[in-house]
């Protein structure tokens, strides 16, 4: 349509805790080895943030860089929107703390939508801009997942990492370019598969809640596994024929960094070889809502995602949620 606005990625940032925490420190902290992780997750080392670093910590870096990149200031955002799981606390929201800390002057306010948060957000950030409601939009996922975890649970503690990304997004008139086409799902009745379950009105915080361990993560792995590959495989798919293209258009797809046994299998459902598939999950784990964007960030910087390629963005996680973006680059 003449006139059209696109929601475009001008400039992306991010930020990984120097702290790395490799399969061979694990095994001096629970009952595994680097062979077992290494052949169940594909995942070699993950980050962990410094004590007292905070999920808007992570996010402002994050933040910086992505507005440097899309050559703007903090000035011109209009709107920011943070995916976390890991906030800073209940209220006031992560991202009021990351509009402070980069001095912005703007709308805030957090998604939580697990692993799925950050096209969760993009999605949202898409629409404000194509009703023409907002221009800039600074969209963050930022988590700390290590202060959530058991690290005497070895089926979890081995599997997660803390970091951060955030895109600048714009709208653009009469472009080629930016996202052709989104979608966002939930299923609650699963919602038990993945769960943080203490600390919310379910169960307060109490002695006996910390105790029981209801503070950290809970997974059913197995059932995970399975929903996660079929879920994100039809995502894939659905975004897909939402934006008028097959998956043999795609350039490069960028899934949510869980799990290389997880990211093979949707790869070999959608039939895509091994260097359609950006994977980076060996050096970081499962950074929940800051994974899809991490892996963007590092696509584009690394040659993998070039000026006019399509790519597709597909995470999925607790709630249950799956999201899935297309976007011409």
């Amino acid at each position: 349509m003449s006139g059209s606005i696109k929601a475009v990625i001008r400039g992306l940032g991010a930020f990984i805790p120097p702290n790395v925490l490799t399969n061979f420190d694990l095994e001096k902290m629970v009952d595994t080895t680097d062979e077992w992780i290494l052949t169940r997750t594909g995942i070699r080392e993950r980050h962990i943030a410094e004590k007292g670093q905070k999920a808007s910590d992570l996010g402002a870096e994050a933040a910086r860089e992505a507005l440097s990149n899309a050559g703007l200031s903090a000035a011109d955002l209009d709107l920011i929107i943070v995916a976390t799981i890991t906030p800073d606390m209940f209220f006031p929201s992560t991202a009021c703390n990351i509009q402070n800390k980069l001095g912005a002057k703007c709308g805030a306010f957090d998604l939580a939508a697990a692993c799925s948060g950050f096209p969760y957000a993009l999605s949202v950030a898409e629409g404000f801009i194509c009703s023409g409601m907002y221009k800039n939009i600074l969209v963050v996922g930022s988590e700390v997942l290590s202060g959530f975890i058991d690290w005497k649970d070895r089926s979890t503690c081995v599997l997660f990492g803390d970091g951060a990304g955030a895109a600048v997004v714009c709208g653009e008139k009469n472009g080629e370019r930016g996202i052709l086409a989104s979608l966002m799902g939930s299923d609650g009745s699963q919602a038990d598969v993945l769960k943080i379950p203490g600390g919310g009105s379910a169960f307060p915080t109490s002695e006996e809640t910390l105790k029981s361990g209801l503070h950290t993560l809970k997974m059913q792995g197995s059932d995970v596994f399975k929903i996660a590959v079929r879920t994100m495989d039809v995502a894939v798919r659905d975004v897909l024929q939402k934006s008028g293209y097959t998956l043999a258009d795609i350039d490069c797809l960028i899934p949510h960094q869980a799990n290389m046994r997880i990211l093979q299998a949707v790869s070999e459902r959608l039939e895509l070889p091994p260097e359609k598939v950006f994977i980076n999950v060996d050096r970081y784990g499962n950074m929940s809502s800051a994974s899809t964007v991490v892996a963007l960030y590092e696509a584009v910087k690394h040659g993998r995602v070039k000026k006019g390629d399509l790519v597709v963005l597909v995470a999925f996680g607790g709630g249950l949620t799956w999201a899935a973006t297309a976007i011409r680059w």
